[in-house]
């Protein structure tokens, strides 16, 4: 007896039958299969899978997150102790799953860890380490690596924070789009962490780290500044970095580039011969919009891609921007919009969400207090006299104005939503910010180097209490005092205020009631 003769279907049964598994591989492509189903959503189909259904497979994958293929279980990102220099990879908790962030926490307990490599999961060995230095840019320093929490699957993870001076690259790929050939990327990166210089990117670069002309880049920029230079007004654009010009459409600068205001951003490039694409999107609902489709712009066919990959930096290394990375990847061909949809649809299905709930809440008045074991008394006050910021012995029985001195309105960051900044709350208009690494109380200029030196990102404190309050701008560094005087301060850099000895403690903080 057949199986056949033995089951004979109807019709209709079959046409439900097909219908029941076409919504399978539907939910499957992404992601989307309810909790308690028969394959959880972090092991249905993921980017990778969907770009390899599509004909245009990864060939270089990246991210801290998450696995980017259903069937990956190996390591996503090594880290660095500042303490002792050891090392280890933080690995997905299980196939196709999220970062396991508790086994960074234990690691780097009581100390700081920086990012030294992001491995690549197709296979291609395409990892990402700290980048050298290049024709506009020296040498690039690692990311603190518990600068970005995020949740991610209902996970705590930890993202890529990128300030000024860092970034990370891979000048010897395998795989990667050369010449003219066809090439497509994606990457998840913060909707409000951005700046105005060069160049925040991600994708194909130079193999020498310098610049080589026109049409030796294609790669995601994410920023504010313009084509052609600095745009005051408008940004943040998702625009393709060529080489020798930003480029939102075919033609140099963000005019016909929407800006954006998604907290987490989906930003999608794709480029073959005289044509190419530019989409975006909110990673965290809704689907991809296309900013621009059509030829190059003139100079730029046929390209001259040279294969490298780049992150956080331009081709020649130039490191003056910032921003937040969470995966991102490279393809063989040129995808279909089809293709980008899907894992679009991936993608918001992760639930990406800020994890940044603290002490400082926006609107508030707070006094911050140092917890070192010396001065658990003292708190963060300004000098009238020279601006200088200190902390100082605090109590009932001080006066008005030191009372008030030592008392803060947290305010949204000036330079990231994100985070925050504290204007005083006697001196109207003043805010803490850092200048050649030490703290002061002054007038906001308007500047965006003011914005981000008067920024500070609430982070769980370095000695396990309280909070560490980390530098906008200098995500190695965070608010330390040091000989009564308020600095930002690394764990173990050059200056007398980085010593590594008390730094856990002399960098962790009370949120306290408002003494004014």
């Amino acid at each position: 007896m057949t199986f056949s003769t033995l089951i004979r279907p109807t019709r209709r049964t079959l046409l439900s039958l097909m219908a029941a598994v076409a919504l399978t591989i539907g939910a499957l492509a992404l992601g989307t299969l309810a909790p308690g189903s028969e394959t959880p959503a972090q092991a249905a189909s993921l980017p990778c899978d969907i770009y390899a259904s599509g004909g245009t497979p990864c060939v270089a994958a990246h991210s801290t997150t998450r696995a980017l293929y259903a069937s990956y279980n190996g390591p996503l990102y090594q880290v660095k102790r500042a303490s002792d220099g050891a090392t280890t990879d933080i690995s997905t908790m299980g196939a196709g799953g999220y970062a396991d962030a508790a086994a960074q926490d234990s690691f780097c307990a009581g100390t700081y860890c920086t990012i030294t490599e992001i491995y690549d999961q197709s296979g291609n060995g395409n990892n990402l380490t700290i980048g050298p230095a290049g024709g506009a840019g020296a040498a690039d320093i690692g990311a603190n690596a518990a600068a970005l929490p995020v949740t991610a699957g209902g996970h705590k993870v930890y993202g890529v924070f990128i300030s000024p001076g860092m970034g990370y690259r891979d000048d010897a790929t395998s795989g990667i789009a050369t010449g003219d050939s066809p090439e497509g990327e994606y990457a998840v990166f913060g909707g409000t962490h951005y700046g105005n210089d060069c160049c925040f990117d991600y994708g194909n670069a130079e193999t020498n780290n310098t610049d080589n002309g026109a049409g030796h880049m294609e790669a995601i920029y994410f920023g504010n500044a313009g084509g052609t230079g600095t745009d005051a007004n408008g940004g943040p654009w998702i625009m393709a970095d060529m080489e020798n010009g930003l480029f939102g459409s075919n033609s140099a600068g963000s005019a016909s580039d929407p800006s954006i205001n998604h907290q987490f951003v989906t930003a999608v490039l794709k480029g073959g011969p005289n044509q190419w694409a530019i989409r975006g999107g909110d990673a965290q609902s809704g689907g991809l919009s296309t900013f621009y489709s059509g030829p190059r712009p003139s100079g730029y066919n046929p390209m001259q891609k040279e294969g490298a990959i780049i992150l956080g930096v331009g081709g020649d290394n130039s490191n003056r921007a910032g921003g937040s990375f969470f995966e991102g990847v490279m393809t063989s061909g040129y995808p279909s919009d089809a293709t980008e949809d899907a894992v679009q649809a991936n993608i918001t299905s992760v639930g990406y969400s800020s994890s940044n709930s603290t002490g400082f809440t926006p609107g508030s008045r707070v006094s911050i207090q140092a917890t070192t074991a010396c001065c658990t008394s003292d708190y963060i006050t300004h000098d009238d006299s020279d601006s200088n910021v200190v902390i100082t012995n605090v109590s009932s029985g001080s006066s008005a104005t030191l009372k008030s001195d030592a008392t803060w309105i947290v305010q949204p960051g000036l330079a990231n939503s994100q985070c925050v900044s504290f204007e005083s709350a006697n001196v109207p208009g003043d805010y803490l910010r850092h200048s050649n690494y030490q703290l002061h109380l002054d007038p906001n200029d308007g500047s965006v180097l003011f914005a981000n030196d008067a920024t500070f990102c609430p982070r769980p404190g370095n000695s396990g209490t309280g909070y560490s309050l980390m530098s906008n701008n200098y995500s190695d560094h965070y608010m330390r005092h040091y000989g009564g005087v308020v600095y930002i301060a690394s764990d173990g850099g050059p200056n007398t205020w980085d010593a590594t000895s008390l730094w856990p403690d002399d960098t962790s903080w009370l949120a306290a009631s408002p003494w004014g």
